[in-house]
């Protein structure tokens, strides 16, 4: 009932406001006219509306504070506009908190928990910040924060003290503009204006700057900052993303100090990029020793030998592993720590006993594969993509949980290797991320090679029975069936290495999806503070953990000059299977979700010469193009060689041309990177001027 009343009158209010045309009585001519016969009556009622128009979040709260400076002069329009703004402001908190606030705790209790705890240990400075710096519209916070736990007299003085930098500004640029007389250039042009619009044009970049300095300082206060520093920068992971912010460091001759725990090179030479794709090649030489037939080979004979197979995985990490070594970053001027390190203060890291004074921290600690809390999956002995590589027998009947890029490239490799292989995923189709055309022609590869995809199943537990064989329960359409196995191999995604990294004591934030919360410079929270690579997100590649680190480790060491949002807009990737799939920009299902309006280009590559001399004439080319437009959103590419030739078109995107370009440039033949003109040729008849060609056909007819 109480609800009820509260909007009934608020309703009323606004429609009276409405019915009655309220705006024309908070003009600045009829507040002058009221000053000079009735003065106090003009700053109740212009106080009243004010409060009235705060509390009902009505727009126009702009209009009205300058026109307080105009009509009331500095003094008496800031003290005017000061408290009735903040009384307005606390009217709209205490109206979201009777209307919502039971309602949305209790509906997202759990999500709001954190909110909650954050709210309740520094809201005050919270809303502090934003009412410092109006990165979100005042109406917004006065209802937000009427959800959360704050007190109403803490909501009060912390927006009076908050907002009294910009409603001054304000309140002086209508003051200034208020004592022009006579409209004229000479009258408008005077200092006193000239200075009051500077001041409202620069306010938000210097308030944002003052918000930043006293949120730091507040973040900082418990820990006492170092009088000197021990190095420049220190990074923690020695993965793709920590070597290339100590690599970047010490080229611009900073003293960096690296330290990994575990091997260096992290996951993507270790257990990730460099074995899975020498397994990979392995198992592509021996499905074209089964085919050899069709390239003129008979009685050709090959028997695999798993565990040699296996060794010179390891041999091609032993090959690479110099140039992540850490003798060649101690050469490059990198001091390299092993250990495990613990952040204790924003400028501080625990390694063993050693405390290490470092200006900026970047953390770099990577990723590792996340294991479903299944029912019976721990006796189940399984392999992640880290444990695989211990290998030497091959496994007879393997199974493998996730669809994704990972699970597919393995399921390939695993049955060309001669592995009887089940692939699971609850999604409905492999590889979720792609278009369902995509994904369906590698689904049909992987089966034609003998791999059973079961999609749309959901893992539900694992047991093993009396004889020691081992069962997972599969869930599919409200039915539960059974699967044999004897190897497990869990490829469901991977999680961000936060654990033990000293996080929770700093208050550093994590994102839903488990990774560091950092701006767009990289930063978390505290601003000496920045993270990079998987465990940064929100893309887990190493092209990507490597692109990052230059943002980094420049914004660590030069962002008190100049700092650099990090770039997002073109992330090309690759799907090692065979066909491979590449991509780059939106997919037609990411489109679509968008309401963008597109073209489709396509090129099969059946069709193409060099495709057909390899044998490899299967796939093909997707781009997306502005509707009407040559210009590129996206490009999918499944075939032989796609995580190659799509380069021209991130090279298109990142550079601003379209397909007419890509047509205008001559390619080699017979290679592969004809497809990428050929489907430009394709765009190009799709999109030709019919209309000049008819007259250019009817100019040709006369000629002749």
């Amino acid at each position: 009932m109480k609800k009820l009343v509260i909007l009934v009158a608020i309703g009323a209010l606004v429609g009276l406001f409405n019915y009655l045309d309220g705006s024309q009585y908070l003009s600045l001519s009829q507040f002058r006219t009221w000053v000079d016969t009735r003065p106090l009556m003009a700053a109740g009622i212009y106080f009243g509306s004010y409060v009235l128009m705060t509390g009902l979040s009505l727009p126009g709260a702009a209009l009205m504070t300058m026109i307080g400076g105009a009509v009331f002069g500095l003094g008496w329009g800031l003290l005017l506009v000061s408290f009735a703004s903040t009384m307005g402001a606390s009217l709209a908190f205490l109206v979201s908190r009777s209307l919502l606030r039971d309602w949305v705790q209790g509906r997202f209790s759990r999500q709001l928990a954190t909110i909650n705890e954050g709210v309740e240990r520094d809201g005050a400075y919270y809303l502090f910040s934003l009412r410092l710096i109006p990165v979100i519209p005042f109406f917004v916070i006065n209802l937000v924060f009427g959800l959360v736990p704050m007190r109403l007299w803490t909501f009060y003085w912390v927006s009076q003290i908050g907002m009294l930098a910009g409603t001054a500004v304000f309140v002086n640029a209508g003051a200034e503009l208020g004592s022009v007389g006579e409209l004229s250039l000479g009258g408008i042009l005077t200092p006193g204006i000239i200075g009051s619009l500077v001041l409202l044009a620069t306010f938000p970049l210097i308030a944002k700057l003052l918000g930043t300095y006293l949120q730091q300082r507040q973040l900082n206060k418990r820990f006492a900052k170092p009088k000197h520093f021990d190095t420049n920068l220190l990074v923690i992971g020695g993965g793709s993303a920590g070597l290339v912010s100590a690599l970047i460091a010490a080229a611009v001759k900073a003293k960096v100090t690296l330290v990994e725990k575990h091997k260096m090179g992290g996951d993507c030479l270790n257990t990730g990029c460099v074995p899975s794709k020498a397994l990979i090649r392995s198992a592509a030489v021996a499905h074209q020793l089964q085919n050899a037939e069709a390239f003129g080979f008979t009685e050709v004979q090959s028997k695999v030998d798993f565990a040699a197979v296996m060794e010179r995985v390891q041999s091609v990490i032993k090959t690479i592993e110099p140039h992540d070594s850490v003798e060649r970053f101690t050469g490059l001027g990198v001091d390299c720590l092993q250990g495990d390190a613990r952040i204790i203060s924003p400028w501080e890291v625990q390694v063993g006993e050693r405390i290490i004074r470092s200006r900026n921290i970047v953390i770099a600690t990577g990723a590792s594969p996340f294991v479903p809390p299944i029912p019976g999956i721990e006796s189940t002995g399984y392999l992640t993509s880290e444990t695989l590589w211990a290998l030497r027998e091959q496994p007879k009947h393997m199974m493998i949980l996730g669809a994704g890029p990972i699970g597919c490239e393995l399921a390939q490799a695993f049955a060309r290797l001669g592995t009887k292989v089940t692939l699971v995923d609850m999604e409905n189709r492999i590889l979720p991320r792609e278009d369902t055309d995509v994904a369906q022609l590698v689904a049909d590869r992987l089966q034609a090679e003998g791999v059973r995809v079961l999609v749309g199943h959901k893992t539900i537990g694992f047991q093993q029975k009396s004889d020691g064989a081992q069962w997972a329960s599969l869930e599919s359409a409200g039915a539960v069936s059974e699967q044999h196995f004897d190897t497990l191999l869990v490829a469901v995604g991977r999680k961000a290495n936060t654990t033990d990294l000293g996080l929770e004591t700093l208050g550093i934030d994590l994102t839903p999806q488990g990774t560091v919360a950092v701006d767009d410079y990289l930063r978390t929270r505290y601003h000496s503070i920045y993270a990079c690579g998987d465990v940064a997100g929100p893309y887990q590649f190493t092209h990507m953990a490597s692109h990052q680190a230059w943002f980094a480790s420049v914004n660590a060491l030069f962002g008190f000059v100049k700092k650099f949002k990090v770039d997002y807009k073109v992330v090309p990737f690759a799907t090692f299977t065979d066909p491979e799939v590449a991509r780059v920009g939106l997919s037609e299902t990411e489109a679509r979700a968008q309401g963008l309006e597109y073209d489709v280009s396509r090129y099969d590559l059946e069709d193409l010469d060099r495709a057909i001399a390899e044998g490899e004439n299967h796939g093909f080319i997707k781009v997306l193009t502005a509707k009407g437009s040559d210009r590129v959103l996206g490009a999918t590419i499944v075939g032989y060689r796609a995580s190659d030739l799509i380069t021209e078109y991130v090279s298109a995107m990142k550079q601003g041309y379209g397909l007419n370009k890509i047509l205008g440039t001559i390619h080699i033949y017979p290679t592969m990177s004809e497809a990428n003109k050929f489907v430009a040729g394709n765009w190009k008849r799709a999109n030709a001027p019919e209309g000049l060609l008819r007259w250019v056909e009817k100019l040709h007819r006369w000629r002749r």
